[in-house]
């Protein structure tokens, strides 16, 4: 599925993009759902739904309504779509590229899609995937499939190229967990940003320690992403799944290696959010493109 080159600049980077890893025909069912999910959105005025721990699997914008509905979040749509199953459980370009990256016995951790739906105030702050999402090592992708074309005006992640080989960095801030690093860290990232960018069906694939965020979506197009954070089968989640599902911890491919593999790493615990996503976490530091 990857180059010698594409391989080379994710461990290099900690990012890479693979151009037209689905076609459009392969991304239409995937769309259909999500627009289903959309309509339903309609009939609610907040958070809806149920994920395995009792929280919303849907999350809306506050300034969510039927006449503009702004769903930015379902959680673990492999539960509860064929479509999204087969994306994660099934052999196909998503799963063939993390192999390439990180071997033949994959584990899957958690799935979500995100969206920012045309003019919706949704902002990433800066952060790491693997200070929510701690494990034995850190053999970790997360796994962006591109629903949407994505531009440098839709609010695409950016991310500091090769931040992945730097430290961890807290997501506690004056005693609170924000999800999203100090100022004085995120300042830093800002000049540093690089843009992912590319076509529908493209897939970004990055390192789980490396520095990412996204700004708002001001178009009036949509921006959706399905997430899959996946890993070697021998790394050993450290705290609880904040996006619980029953297929965590499910073989994606290969096998049960039988093994925990570690290496020396100190991060701080994370803390599930009492709402429906990170965004409420988020919510707790003043709104800018962090």
């Amino acid at each position: 599925m990857l180059s010698t080159a594409q391989i080379k600049q994710f461990w290099t980077e900690g990012v890479v993009v693979v151009n037209a890893a689905l076609n459009r025909d392969q991304l239409g069912p995937l769309c259909r759902q999500h627009q289903q999910w959309i309509d339903q959105s309609r009939q609610h005025l907040g958070p809806f739904g149920e994920m395995l721990d009792g929280r919303p699997r849907f999350d809306v914008e506050p300034v969510h309504c039927a006449e503009r509905p702004a769903l930015r979040r379902v959680s673990s749509p492999e539960e509860i779509s064929k479509e999204y199953f087969d994306l994660v459980f099934e052999r196909g370009p998503l799963i063939d590229a993390v192999v390439d990256l990180l071997g033949q016995n994959i584990r899957f951790h958690h799935a979500k899609l995100n969206s920012k739906l045309p003019n919706s105030g949704t902002v990433v702050k800066w952060h790491q995937d693997f200070p929510f999402d701690p494990h034995s090592n850190d053999d970790c992708v997360t796994a962006m499939l591109f629903l949407d074309d994505i531009d440098s005006e839709i609010g695409p992640a950016r991310v500091v190229p090769g931040s992945h080989r730097g430290q961890l960095h807290s997501l506690w801030q004056d005693g609170v967990f924000t999800g999203a690093v100090a100022d004085s860290v995120a300042a830093d990232c800002e000049r540093q940003a690089v843009e992912c960018l590319g076509d529908a069906g493209s897939l970004c694939l990055m390192h789980t320690r490396t520095l990412h965020a996204s700004s708002a979506n001001l178009t009036d197009r949509t921006r959706s992403l399905f997430i899959a954070t996946l890993t070697a089968a021998d790394a050993v989640p450290l705290a609880p799944n904040a996006v619980p599902s029953i297929h965590a911890g499910r073989i994606a491919h290969g096998q049960e290696p039988g093994r925990i593999r570690s290496i020396e790493l100190q991060v701080d615990t994370p803390e599930i959010p009492k709402g429906a996503s990170f965004f409420s976490q988020q919510a707790t530091l003043p709104k800018g493109d962090q």
